[in-house]
């Protein structure tokens, strides 16, 4: 029995052209995201090539929000680091001056956000974890990372 036909050829290569053609628009889409989170790592005054490191570029996003080391435990920690990774882009959102609305955008279509982030208008305000507001934790001796220079009003 001979099975081969002369049709069979003619759809594997259409087949073979359309996913070389989504590989591309992937590939494209990707190096997109990564050129976004890198702008948005240099504006924030730390390393761009940052970005393209798994682990690394997440301990830069807890440094960019003020947040304490031990973050990137609670974000290896499988079912925790959902809840943690969406609080951190929270956080970053509002590191940038954003809201929140801006923050279901970075989880949802990152691809699209990142270079928002990175190539728009944003302006880095500085950590925005509750712990840089708070002048530390809970002391108020002067914080360097305070975001809005709130100075304490009972000064002189």
């Amino acid at each position: 029995m001979d099975y081969s036909s002369d049709y069979s050829s003619g759809g594997s290569g259409i087949l073979a052209g359309i996913g070389a053609t989504f590989f591309i628009i992937y590939l494209a889409i990707i190096i997109v995201a990564i050129a976004g989170m890198w702008k948005t790592f240099e504006k924030a005054g730390k390393p761009g090539w940052a970005a393209i490191i798994p682990i690394y570029n997440i301990y830069i996003m807890i440094e960019i929000v003020g947040k304490p080391t031990i973050w990137l435990l609670w974000l290896l920690i499988p079912c925790v680091n959902i809840v943690f990774m969406v609080w951190l882009y929270n956080l970053i959102s509002k590191s940038y001056g954003k809201e929140e609305g801006f923050t279901v955008g970075l989880i949802l279509l990152g691809f699209i956000f990142w270079p928002i982030l990175g190539f728009g208008s944003a302006k880095y305000l500085g950590p925005s974890a509750a712990e840089a507001n708070q002048a530390g934790f809970g002391n108020g001796f002067g914080n360097p990372n305070d975001p809005f220079n709130q100075q304490n009003q009972n000064q002189f």
